[in-house]
């Protein structure tokens, strides 16, 4: 995994931060609720230490729902955690809500200095591919940014108004530059690091491993592969393998010679996770 994990802009979009951080009441910082900790810039904490939080579970909806309530208590130690799904709005409001009753206090104080109604400045973080700008659309209630099932979409900062009196300013994604090999795969999983940068048939193997041990039933389910099918891959030497050209045969992803098509059989697999057709996963656990 030879990659440049720090590119230029994101060393530039760091700097901006620190500077922008000196606007802004309120840091949200959004997680990918399947990979809470590996979807975390660890710089980010000890940038807003000194800032009001608040911390969105971002995609709960593709995520074990049990996992996502033990995730809520262990993150609700450090700030208030709330349960989001922007794609489908769910939780939205309740950001809303918070923001004003965080800021509730100030604004009293502000008030009584003769500042009346001033404006909540709102500043959202978080890595690329999270799914930042489908958020603050939802939040905005219109479509104010450019949102794709890709990283690095969202390129520059941009205030947007999303009610009366607060405004939020959206920055681009920000990795950092070393981090584990598990965590790498995890971004890899969720489309965070881009395909055409790894190896897409490792990834895919990779990820049914983890499936295999932890989500068996979802893949037997999707692929209706039957117990004495997945029995007979434990009876091989690389099992993980063996499960993989037995999706390519449900599948039909075979080329000449009755031999699997590696390449496709990958893509089925992390679309099927990415696009939640594997059921809802959660691949880190607060342990």
């Amino acid at each position: 995994m030879n990659i440049n994990w720090y590119p230029g802009h994101m060393a530039k979009t760091k700097k901006q931060i620190i500077e922008d951080l000196k606007l802004v009441d309120i840091v949200i910082e959004l997680l990918d609720a399947r990979i809470p900790v590996s979807s975390r810039n660890p710089n980010l904490k000890e940038l807003t230490k000194n800032k009001r939080r608040i911390i969105l579970l971002n995609k709960c909806d593709l995520a074990d729902e049990f996992t996502n309530q033990k995730w809520v208590e262990r993150l609700s130690k450090e700030a208030p955690v709330i349960l989001a799904d922007s794609s489908s709005g769910k939780g939205i409001e309740k950001v809303v809500k918070k923001i004003d009753e965080l800021m509730e206090e100030e604004m009293e104080k502000q008030a009584k200095r003769g500042r009346i109604n001033k404006t909540i400045r709102v500043m959202v973080l978080g890595i690329p591919n999270v799914g930042k700008s489908s958020f603050i659309n939802r939040i905005a209630k219109k479509s104010t940014m450019e949102v794709a099932n890709r990283p690095g979409v969202t390129m520059k900062k941009q205030w947007i108004r999303i009610g009366k009196n607060q405004e939020l300013l959206d920055t681009p994604g920000i990795l950092w530059p070393k981090f584990s090999e598990e965590v790498a795969l995890n971004l890899a999983f969720t489309g965070t690091i881009k395909d055409d940068l790894l190896e897409r048939t490792e990834i895919a193997y990779e990820l049914l491993k983890i499936l295999d041990k932890k989500y068996r039933n979802n893949i037997l389910e999707r692929y209706k592969i039957s117990n004495e099918e997945i029995v007979e891959t434990e009876k091989q030497k690389n099992h993980i393998y063996e499960l993989m050209k037995l999706i390519a045969k449900k599948r039909g992803a075979l080329i000449a010679g009755g031999n699997i098509d590696d390449e496709k059989t990958a893509r089925i697999i992390l679309d099927d996770f990415r696009n939640s057709k594997l059921g809802r996963i959660s691949l880190e656990e607060p342990n």
